[in-house]
C-alpha cells in the first residue's frame, strides 16, 4: 500500500482549485460536498464556477499565481487541462507546502482523489492509486447498487442515538443492540421506506436497555475458512469474523482470511502440527468453551469444512454440554478446490458416479483406512492429510488389483499462490516425497478407458 487512506475533517478549511474550465468543475463538484471553503484560480471562470463564486460557494482570485497563492491550504486541486501549465502550477503549489493533486498526471499527485460511493454521513472510498481508475468506477457502481439509497439517514439517526444509548443499554450489550440496528429489523424497515416505523422500535429498544432479540450469553461458530484462498469465504463466514470477540484459528488458515476479520477481534493460534502436541484437542474446546462462557462470540475458524476431518464433534460436544448456542458455517473442501485447480469434475456420468473422502491420517496406534475396499469402479477417492500416506495409498491400491498405470492427481497448497499440481501414475505414487498440504485423487472409472486416459503432466 503505497498510500494511507483517511479522511480528513474540511470544515473551515481552505481548499485550491487552479483553473477555471470543466475539469476544475469536476472537482469543485467534490469539494462542494464538504464544508471546505473553496478559492479558484483562473483568469476567467466557465458559467458554472463563475455562479459558485456569485452565490458566495465559492472565492475568485484572477490575478497571478505565486507559491503563497497556495500557503495554508488543506488541499490543492491543479485542473487546468494543459499538461505544461499543470506541471508550473504544481511547482508553484510545492513551493508554497500544499498537498496536491494533478489531474490525469499521477506522478505529479500527492493525493489521488477516489470514486465516492456518498450516503452521507456513510461514505464509501474507493482508490486503486491512480493506477485503475475505470476499476474503481466499476466498484463504485457495484456497491452503489448494494446501498439503500436513505441508508445515511439511518446513520445519521444513530449518531444522534448514541448518547441516549450509551446512557440506558449496558456496554457489555451495547454491540449486540447496535448489531440489531444495523443488521436486523431497524435496517429492513428503514430501507423499505417506513423510517418512522424503524425510529420508534430503535427508540423503545433503547428505552428497554437492550435489543428485542439480544442474548445474554456467548455464542461458538464452528466457521471453514475454506481451502487457502481468502476469496473463496463464503458470506455467512465473512459476517461470523466480522462479528467474532475471539477467533481461534488453525495452523492452515491464510493469514488473508484473518485479515477480514473486525480489527479488535482477539486472535488465538491453536494449530496443530504434524507429530506435535502442543494444542491437544481437549484443551482447545476447554479454550473456547470458556470464551463463550464469559459471554462473548467465539469463531472457532478451521482450514476448509469444520464437518470435514476438522474435529468439530469434540467441539460441538463441548458446546452442548455447556449450554452454549453453536453454529456450524461450511466452508469449500479441498477436494473441491483441488478439482477446480485441476480443470476436472469429482464425478463424471457414466464414470464415476461417487466420490469417496478419506484421511490418510489417522490417531496413533489405530489402523489405516481400508483405502482398497473404498476403490470401487466409479468411484473417485479424495485422500486428505495426504502427504505422508502415498506409499501406503499406494501399496493398498496395488496389492487389491488397481492397474498400476492408474492416473493420481496430487495437489498441494490447493488455491494458495504456492499451488502445485502433479501427475503421477499409481506405481509412481510416493517415490518422490508429497508436499504437505496435499490432497490426492484417486479415479477407478467404470470405463477402461481410465487406464489410458491421456496425461498431460506426469512426474518421473
Amino acid at each position: 500500500m503505497k498510500s494511507f487512506p483517511m479522511f480528513l475533517r474540511m470544515a473551515g478549511r481552505r481548499v485550491v482549485i487552479a483553473g477555471g474550465g470543466e475539469q476544475a468543475a469536476q472537482k469543485a463538484r467534490l469539494v462542494l460536498k464538504t464544508e471546505a471553503d473553496l478559492t479558484l484560480l483562473a483568469p476567467t471562470l466557465d458559467p458554472e464556477l463563475a455562479e459558485l463564486v456569485a452565490t458566495g460557494r465559492a472565492r475568485h482570485v484572477a490575478g497571478p499565481v505565486t507559491p503563497g497563492s497556495f500557503a495554508d491550504t488543506a488541499l490543492v486541486f491543479v485542473a487546468t487541462g494543459c499538461p505544461g501549465l499543470d506541471a508550473a502550477l504544481h511547482a508553484l503549489a510545492k513551493a508554497g507546502g500544499a498537498t496536491v493533486n494533478v489531474v490525469d498526471q499521477p506522478e505529479l499527485c500527492d493525493a489521488t482523489t477516489p470514486s465516492i460511493v456518498d450516503r452521507d454521513p456513510v461514505v464509501i472510498a474507493i482508490g486503486t492509486e491512480g493506477t485503475a481508475p475505470v476499476l474503481a468506477r466499476q466498484l463504485r457502481a457495484r456497491i452503489e447498487q448494494d446501498l439503500a439509497p436513505n441508508l445515511g439517514g439511518l446513520a445519521a439517526l444513530a449518531g444522534r442515538l448514541r448518547g441516549a444509548v450509551a446512557r440506558t443499554v449496558p456496554k457489555p450489550a451495547r454491540r449486540d443492540f447496535w448489531r440489531w440496528v444495523f443488521q436486523g429489523e431497524p435496517r429492513a424497515t428503514w430501507t423499505r421506506g417506513a423510517e418512522r416505523d424503524a425510529a420508534r422500535a430503535i427508540k423503545t429498544a433503547i428505552a428497554a436497555g437492550r435489543a428485542p432479540d439480544a442474548a445474554s450469553g456467548g455464542s461458538i461458530a464452528l466457521v471453514g475458512a475454506g481451502p487457502g484462498a481468502a476469496d473463496l469465504l463464503t458470506l455467512r463466514a465473512l459476517r461470523h469474523l466480522q462479528e467474532a470477540d475471539v477467533i481461534f484459528y488453525d495452523r492452515l488458515v491464510d493469514p488473508a482470511v484473518l485479515e477480514l476479520a473486525r480489527r479488535d477481534a482477539e486472535r488465538v493460534y491453536v494449530g496443530k502440527s504434524v507429530g506435535a502436541c502442543a494444542w491437544p484437542q481437549d484443551r482447545i474446546c476447554d479454550l473456547i468453551v470458556a470464551s463463550a462462557l464469559q459471554g462473548r462470540r467465539v469463531v472457532r475458524l478451521k482450514s476448509g469444512d469444520p464437518v470435514l476431518f476438522g474435529r468439530a464433534e469434540e467441539e460441538l460436544a463441548a458446546a452442548r454440554k455447556h449450554g452454549l448456542p453453536v453454529e456450524i458455517v461450511p466452508g469449500i473442501t479441498a477436494a473441491s478446490a483441488a478439482a477446480a485447480s485441476l480443470g476436472r469434475s469429482l464425478t463424471e456420468r457414466g464414470r464415476t458416479d461417487r466420490v469417496v473422502f478419506s484421511t490418510g491420517a489417522c490417531r496413533e496406534g489405530d489402523a489405516l483406512p481400508d483405502w482398497a475396499d473404498m476403490m470401487r469402479p466409479g468411484t473417485t477417492l479424495a485422500l486428505y492429510m495426504a502427504a505422508g500416506a502415498a506409499p501406503a495409498l499406494r501399496d493398498s491400491l496395488l496389492e487389491h488389483g488397481l492397474a498400476p498405470e492408474t492416473v493420481v492427481d496430487v495437489v498441494t497448497s490447493a488455491s494458495r499462490a504456492e499451488e502445485s499440481c502433479v501427475s503421477v501414475v499409481l506405481d509412481r505414487l510416493g517415490v518422490e516425497q508429497v508436499p504437505a498440504p496435499a490432497i490426492i485423487l484417486v479415479r477407478n472409472e467404470k470405463s477402461s478407458a481410465s487406464q489410458t486416459r491421456p496425461m498431460p503432466q506426469l512426474a518421473s
